[in-house]
């Protein structure tokens, strides 16, 4: 793309109906928001979800003439679970109706990412893939070969370094030629479970498309949820499509066959969503080993070393203490400068007011209520808490890029369970797949 088109997203205040919409999807810190704010600017709105307390973001950019308007979903692992999240996540792809699909994985951790990339796939077509931290995979001497996952997956595939807002101009491009389609949507990867299992999904299928004329390919994903049989994601599909898939006498029927069928094999309703996360987990390492070369094996040998240190049983619970302790103690302590300062500023400035207000014969009534009670009470406030919130949360920011909070995550996840607390570890299966 020249320079002459680089210039051509623009961030300006846009006020029409956008002639496009954009879901953006993808793992938790893989760089969407980095995406999402160098495509919109300042140009965005944010607010809460329906019904739900997760907050959302929705921006607007123009090319090329047309407006586009960007959803940044909810980061999730997967979207097979019953979270806020995961529920936002997948209705939005699943009812939504976007029309396409940028799903953001990280370069250094591909093989993981690939797992929502299939989930994904199994819903609709209009996917790009969009492999973002190039520059973190190049500093660990990881190839990999975008071409090749293009060819595999059948979907276009855009390298970009988020930071870099000048790499993001293939990804506005291959959006337009979705979104126009331009670009003839090709047959794209399809997950392939074993034999009875598709045979089972593709006879709930053929009872769902006569009944209700669902034909596209949601409706061998609906079909893998009717045999799951988890009511909770059956009664949102009924809700969002206005159908009836539960106390249906022909689906009831064909589902039950299906699974007597799969029981013969060894294949219980219990252990079918198991299968299905086996297979789709497969079908990413498999990929993974194609299209990724990692020209130093061990490059992760130093964060399993800071693992086993931080994590451990005997070290973990004590160095995390240390850490949450010094934190405090730089907080508050750090906190009683700037805390005296700003007291000391407002309290100077509060002096002059008063003096002014005597000046000006302001009433007493008047001036006690506006520098004694709104000036004052909103300048203690300040003085007290900026300080501690400007300390403490750079602070935890700092932890969070360091990828130690998910490490405190894990040491504290059995004192959780203990308190019957929500504790997304325990979710997360051996193979990385929120289940």
């Amino acid at each position: 793309m020249n320079k002459k088109e680089n210039l051509s997203i623009k961030h300006k205040e846009i006020k029409q109906k956008s002639d496009y919409t954009i879901a953006l999807a993808g793992n938790p810190n893989v760089g969407k928001s980095t995406i999402f704010n160098n495509l919109t600017g300042m140009n965005q709105h944010t607010g809460n979800w329906t019904g739900k307390t997760v907050s959302n973001a929705t921006g607007v950019f123009e090319y090329k003439g047309k407006q586009y308007k960007i959803v940044d979903i909810p980061g999730t692992y997967s979207i097979m679970s019953h979270s806020e999240e995961e529920e936002i996540a997948r209705n939005y792809i699943c009812f939504g109706n976007p029309d396409s699909t940028i799903i953001v994985v990280d370069a250094t951790s591909l093989e993981r990412n690939l797992n929502l990339v299939l989930q994904i796939t199994e819903i609709t077509d209009n996917i790009i893939i969009c492999v973002n931290l190039l520059d973190e995979a190049k500093k660990n001497k990881i190839e990999i070969n975008l071409e090749e996952l293009s060819n595999i997956l059948k979907v276009p595939v855009v390298g970009v370094t988020a930071r870099k807002k000048k790499t993001l101009n293939n990804l506005v491009k291959e959006v337009r030629n979705i979104c126009e389609k331009k670009e003839q949507i090709k047959q794209i990867y399809q997950i392939q479970y074993n034999e009875k299992i598709e045979k089972a999904i593709e006879q709930v299928k053929e009872i769902i498309s006569k009944q209700y004329g669902i034909t596209n390919k949601l409706s061998r994903w609906i079909s893998i949820k009717v045999l799951e049989g988890e009511e909770g994601i059956l009664k949102e599909i009924e809700k969002q499509l206005d159908i009836q898939l539960v106390n249906n006498n022909k689906i009831d029927k064909i589902k039950k066959e299906a699974l007597e069928m799969l029981e013969m094999e060894g294949i219980y309703q219990e252990k079918f969503k198991e299968k299905i996360v086996e297979t789709i987990v497969k079908d990413s390492e498999e990929i993974g080993k194609k299209v990724c070369k990692f020209n130093n094996k061990d490059y992760t040998n130093r964060d399993r070393k800071m693992d086993k240190i931080l994590t451990s049983k005997k070290y973990g619970i004590p160095i995390m203490i240390v850490f949450l302790l010094l934190i405090f103690w730089i907080t508050i302590v750090g906190a009683n400068y700037p805390s005296q300062f700003l007291f000391s500023l407002f309290g100077n400035i509060q002096e002059k007011l008063i003096v002014f207000a005597t000046y000006i014969h302001c009433p007493e009534w008047l001036s006690n209520m506006l520098i004694l009670g709104v000036y004052q009470t909103l300048t203690w406030v300040v003085s007290v808490m900026l300080p501690p919130m400007a300390i403490f949360f750079p602070l935890f920011t700092i932890l969070e890029d360091l990828g130690y909070l998910p490490r405190i995550a894990f040491n504290m996840d059995g004192f959780f369970k203990k308190a019957c607390c929500n504790r997304k570890t325990n979710d997360y299966n051996v193979h990385g797949v929120w289940l």
